[in-house]
Formats: structure tokens, C-alpha cells, sequence
């Protein structure tokens, strides 16, 4: 009753302790004695309780709680919602929606008839794991590659490790399978609601397709294409998958639909096909011609792509050189130990499928130290142009008002903006191919040897000899990547090859190393069989590079692309140290339609048959509100596979149209007249 009788009074605010001259109470030292019984007896009045302090765990569990909170809600409103509810956004914004393609070809009363094939590009397709280490326990037969990439995050240096290969074979490692997924949800999403195949695959679905007459030829794009049918069999399953859908589907040949580097995968196994075992798969010299209606390449790049020698000399494209820039700690140190450029060089390096886009042809097609087919382009936007099926002016082409700034696009890799514009005669190259490399770095640190890359064995020597050599062009590029990653390179030289032939009856012409470069090989002897190009255009894609040293330190990427780099204009094809051409954002004009514009048009050496080709270009067209999506007129490299007049092209033609009957050549860009440039023996 006294402790109620107490806490009935009124409080009162304690007068503060005394404090000695330097403010430190006198009371420390007490701190940690107990009271006696014999203290003298407490206060009646009680003591003040203060405010607990808001600490940096309460902000974040406030903050996760909010996001929780917020998604949940969302996710909520999401399903609560009438299905039809953001078309009647969107229409109310924009106007009438059209009908998707399979539903608007239905109604004109088209049908299934030619079997499909899909023939996805790298990183598209789905990969999973059927053995590995104890790391990965708990992971059998789950994605490793595509779906929610949930694994990355939870033990991201054990999935470095399985999504690696053999560093000499170019197989799978000791104790590892990683294995392709099958059937058409291969490829379908990369990861949820980022389609890839699934708007094809629903459109076809419209005008009849099902599984029996659709294919998804999924292969793993991480292995060579010879070392596909090696370790896995895969052009042999094609081969019988094929060869089964026509026998089943009334005599009906095939429409083969690749995307990206399935293009040059496409184009490999039409030579293995025909090619007698047991190097090829004993099919004939008139297989194709029986089994394949048409090829439809989506986005392909025939002559390799200017991104893949960024990736593989340093790691990097435009987007990753941007966020390095903006976050070092993250992508370029030793941030939370993670390394993330060093381990991801590390895993690429030992994909053999990379090398198969480097750039082909050398200095003949893609350019030299004062010229290129695509001088005089320009980055600014115009108005679109009128169609023609032969040579069309650039929707971003020459402006007549003034005169483009000079861009020296043959110059691949330049180190520093000033060599890239100078006149070749005034850059002296100190020659890099004999140079000594000097001292092993990699064997002085243990981390490195963790992270392993074959910088680490370049030495200081190397690293300034390549600096000094200043410019590499598409033919000297070739020698660079030799210098820098001779193991890589060794394994790559075994499968691809970048030349031009001069002559194609050449024996050593048989060899697979030479089937994926359209340079290189003949096309099958299908006259019957028609070969489109189909990609977009519109969009600024990688086309050069300027490179700078890295700060020195070890364990490190020497080279970097110089994102401080920049042109003048506001126009200025020269963005963050990469030059910028017209293309797709990943394949520019120049490799994906050069073949079908002029190396195959007609009865030329590559293509002895005559097989007819098309130049289908889709004019890029972002998407005018968010609840677009990624829009039904994109030309985007991923993206156009959401395109409305593409997937209507390609629904006509699988329906039994041939390449006049939908309007021959559709072109926007300068490709006839770059072609034109090119001084290829035909």
C-alpha cells in the first residue's frame, strides 16, 4: 500500500549530478556497485523515465515493414482487380488496342500448316543442375540458369562455380552437370513476366499450333556448337525432331525461327546436317531442301558483334561501364569480398559460345584506321522514312543541314578519345605481339588465384604493351585477345574461325570450326529454301570503344572502358567512351543484314543455290505509357520478340506465304549502301 500510496505523488524532475570540470560524472565510479541495506532509503520521489533512442535497426524494420506492407497491398489490388481493368487504362490513354496477330489472322482464316522450330540465343534458355558439389545440396534438377535467379543471392560463389566450365576442355567439370531444360518453357520467360518466346508461342496458338507442331531446340549455350551434339547429342535430336515433323505434319517442311547467337548455332548444324559422320550428321547433300521451308533470323549476328570484345577483354558492355562508374565499390573492388567483375570474367571466359561472335571478316568488313561502311551517319533522331525494298535513306542517316561529325567506327578498341580521332598518321603503335609479358602476378596473392584470370599472368609488361599499341581494328582485335587470353583463345580456335574464304572448295572448308562463319561457308543446296533477316533498327548499339588503364592493384581487370569519354553535341554518337552506330542495342545493321542485303542475294559463292533472301527490318518504337509493357513495336534485341508486325510476319509465312507474298525487303536503315562499301569478293 506505501508503493501505491508513492506512485500517487506527483513527479518531480531530479536535479542533475553534479559533474566534475571535464563534464564526466562523478557517479562512474560507482558504476557496478550493488546498494547495501544499510543505504540510506530510497527517494519517494521516483526518477523520470527517459525516451528510448531510435537506433538504425528500428529504421530498417521500419522500412521493411513498409515495403512488406505496400507490396502486400499492391499484390492485393493486383488480383482484386477485373482482368480486363489496365486494357481499359491503357485504351482510355491511347486509344484502341489492335488485335494481337494470332487473333487477327485467324479472323482472315489462316491455319496451321508448316511445323515451327525455335532455336533460342545465349543466355535465353533455361539451365539446371543434375549433379554437383556439396554446395549446391538441395538443388537437383532446379534452375540454375533463368526462373528467379534465386540462387545467386543465397551462395553466389557456388553458382559462379557450377554455371563455370573446364578451363582446358570447354566440358563440364569434375562432379558437375548442368543440363539444358526442355520443351517450349525452356525459353519461353527468362525469369517471370520477362517474356522471350511466350508472345510467339500464344499468337501461334491462335491459328492452331500446339506442342505437336512447335519445337523449342534447346541447347546449352555455354558449350561450343560441336561440343553440343559431343556432350549432349542436341544436333542429332534436332535432326530426328525435324525429321519427325514433317513426317507427321503431311509432308509439311519446317519454318526455323532463331534468335540471336541461335542463328549462328542454326547455321552450324545446316552444315553438320548435310556433312557425312562422324564429323556431321549424314543427312545429305539435300536435306534442307526437303526438310526446311524458310529460316527466319531474328536479330542474328551474322558477322559477330562489337559488345562481345568489350565483354571479353574487360568484363564490361555500355551499361556495365556506366554503373562501374557510378558505383566502383560495388562491380570493381573488393566490396564485401565480392569481386563481382573478376568472378564474372572469370565464368564467361570459360563459355566457348562467346567467341562465336566475335567479329568476322576483319578490316574488310568492319573497317580499318580511316574508313568504315557506316561513315557519315549520324545519332540524331529524324523523322522515319519511306520503305524501299532496295536502298532506302537512314531514319537516323545524313542530315543535309549540316555535316555528320567524323567517327572512326573501324577502330574498335582505341585507348584514349585523342587516338580514336586522330589521323592515323599521327598514331606511332609500338607493336604488342612480341612483347614480354614480365612477372606472373597471380602467384603472390591467394585471393587472385581464387579469382584466377589470365590477367593474372599478363604481367606489367603486357598490360603497357597493349596500352601502347593504342587502336585495334575487327583484324588486329583478333590478335589482342590472343595476347590477353591465349588459353581462351586456344580452346576458340579449335571451334570458330573469323576469316574470309578465298576459295570455298577448299578442303579444309569442311572442318566445323568454319560452319558458323557465313564467310566461310556455303549455304546448303536449297534453292527452294528462303532465308530472312529480321531484326530492328532505330537504336543506338555498340559499335566502338575507348579504353583506358585501370588503376593498378592486384587481382584486378587492367582495362576499362573510359566512360568520361564524350562527344561534343548533344547528338554525339560518342556516349560514356562507346561509339554508337544503328542497329538493335545489341547487333548493329551492319552484321545483321549485310548477308541477306548482299553476300547471299543472289547466286553468289556463299550461297551457290541461289536460295532467296529478305531484309525485314522493324523500325523501333518505344512503348508510350508504362502500362505498355515493353510495347508491341519495339526493336529492341529481346524486346522486337514482343513485336506485333514481326510475329504476323512470321505467322503468315509458317502459314504457307512465301517472302514476296508479305512485301519482299522492309528497310529503314542505310544496309544497301553500307553493303555497297564493302569490297567482298562474291
Amino acid at each position: 500500500m506505501s508503493l501505491l500510496r508513492r506512485r500517487k505523488q506527483p513527479q518531480r524532475e531530479q536535479p542533475p549530478p553534479p559533474s566534475d570540470g571535464n563534464g564526466s560524472d562523478h557517479d562512474d565510479e560507482d558504476k557496478g556497485k550493488k546498494p547495501s541495506s544499510s543505504s540510506a532509503p530510497p527517494s519517494k520521489e521516483p526518477t523520470r523515465r527517459t525516451k528510448a533512442k531510435w537506433s538504425c535497426v528500428d529504421s530498417c524494420c521500419w522500412l521493411v515493414g513498409c515495403v512488406c506492407s505496400a507490396w502486400w497491398l499492391l499484390l492485393f489490388l493486383y488480383n482484386a482487380m477485373p482482368a480486363s481493368f489496365p486494357q481499359y487504362v491503357t485504351e482510355a490513354i491511347t486509344g484502341p488496342l489492335p488485335d494481337p496477330p494470332g487473333v487477327k489472322l485467324q479472323k482472315e482464316g489462316l491455319r496451321v500448316k508448316h511445323p515451327v522450330v525455335f532455336v533460342p540465343g545465349i543466355v535465353t534458355g533455361g539451365l539446371e543442375l543434375w549433379e554437383g558439389h556439396h554446395c549446391a545440396e538441395g538443388l537437383f534438377r532446379k534452375r540454375l540458369w533463368g526462373g528467379t535467379f534465386g540462387d545467386v543471392y543465397k551462395r553466389p560463389l557456388c553458382w559462379v562455380e557450377h554455371m563455370s566450365l573446364d578451363n582446358e576442355t570447354g566440358l563440364d567439370k569434375p562432379g558437375i552437370r548442368v543440363r539444358p531444360v526442355t520443351g517450349l518453357v525452356a525459353a519461353d520467360y527468362f525469369v517471370p513476366g520477362y517474356f522471350v518466346w511466350a508472345v510467339l508461342i500464344a499468337n501461334l496458338a491462335r491459328i492452331g499450333y500446339e506442342e505437336k507442331t512447335m519445337y523449342m531446340a534447346a541447347y546449352d549455350w555455354r558449350l561450343s556448337f560441336q561440343n553440343t551434339e559431343v556432350r549432349d547429342q542436341t544436333l542429332s535430336r534436332i535432326k530426328s525432331n525435324i525429321e519427325l515433323m514433317v513426317a507427321t505434319n503431311g509432308g509439311n517442311r519446317v519454318v526455323v525461327i532463331p534468335h540471336s547467337m541461335g542463328v549462328l548455332y542454326f547455321m552450324h548444324f545446316m552444315k553438320w546436317v548435310e556433312a557425312p559422320p562422324p564429323m556431321g550428321g549424314g543427312g545429305g547433300p539435300n536435306w534442307c531442301e526437303k526438310h526446311i521451308k524458310a529460316v527466319m533470323n531474328i536479330g542474328g549476328p551474322f558477322l559477330g558483334v562489337p559488345k562481345a570484345v568489350a565483354g571479353l577483354f574487360s568484363s564490361e558492355a555500355k551499361d556495365v561501364a556506366v554503373a562501374r562508374a557510378i558505383a566502383p565499390d560495388v562491380l570493381d573492388s573488393d566490396f564485401l569480398g565480392l569481386q563481382t567483375l573478376r568472378h564474372l570474367m572469370r565464368m564467361t571466359r570459360t563459355w566457348d559460345s562467346t567467341m562465336s561472335m566475335i567479329p568476322k571478316g576483319g578490316d574488310t568488313i568492319w573497317g580499318g584506321l580511316d574508313w568504315s561502311p557506316e561513315d557519315g551517319f549520324e545519332c540524331k533522331a529524324k523523322k522515319q522514312k519511306t520503305n524501299d525494298t532496295e536502298v532506302s535513306k537512314d531514319s537516323n542517316g545524313e542530315n543535309a543541314e549540316g555535316h555528320p561529325e567524323p567517327i572512326n567506327y573501324g577502330r574498335l578498341v582505341s585507348f584514349g578519345k585523342d587516338v580514336a580521332e586522330a589521323p592515323s598518321s599521327e598514331i606511332e603503335q609500338i607493336e604488342f605481339r612480341d612483347a614480354v609479358k614480365g612477372n606472373n602476378i597471380a602467384h603472390s596473392n591467394t585471393s587472385c588465384r581464387d579469382i584466377w584470370t589470365e590477367y593474372h599472368e599478363l604481367g606489367w609488361g603486357g598490360i603497357k604493351a597493349v596500352a601502347d599499341y593504342k587502336v585495334y581494328t575487327a583484324s588486329s582485335v583478333i590478335d589482342l585477345l590472343h595476347f590477353v587470353a591465349p588459353r581462351m583463345m586456344q580452346r576458340g580456335n579449335v571451334h570458330f574461325s573469323y576469316g574470309i574464304a578465298d576459295n570455298l572448295d577448299d578442303p579444309k572448308y569442311q572442318h566445323y570450326k568454319y560452319w558458323s562463319n557465313p564467310l566461310e561457308t556455303k549455304l546448303p543446296n536449297a534453292p527452294d529454301m528462303e532465308i530472312f533477316s529480321m531484326y530492328g533498327v532505330g537504336i543506338p548499339t555498340e559499335r566502338a570503344y575507348v579504353y583506358k588503364l585501370a588503376p593498378q592493384a592486384e587481382c584486378y581487370i587492367p582495362f576499362r572502358i573510359d566512360t568520361s569519354a564524350e562527344g561534343g553535341e548533344e547528338n554525339s554518337c560518342l556516349k560514356g567512351g562507346v561509339y554508337l552506330a544503328d542497329g538493335d542495342e545489341t547487333v548493329p545493321v551492319l552484321s545483321a543484314g549485310y548477308m541477306c542485303a548482299k553476300g547471299w542475294r543472289g547466286k553468289t559463292r556463299f550461297n551457290p543455290a541461289g536460295s532467296k533472301t529478305y531484309v525485314r527490318e522493324y523500325s523501333h518504337s518505344p512503348p508510350s505509357t508504362l502500362l505498355e509493357g515493353r510495347g508491341t513495336q519495339s526493336g529492341a534485341h529481346v524486346d522486337i520478340m514482343g513485336n506485333f508486325a514481326l510475329i504476323e510476319d512470321i505467322i503468315r509465312i509458317a502459314a504457307g506465304a512465301t517472302g514476296e507474298e508479305i512485301g519482299g525487303d522492309q528497310v529503314f536503315s542505310d544496309i544497301f549502301k553500307w553493303s555497297e562499301k564493302i569490297k567482298l569478293k562474291l
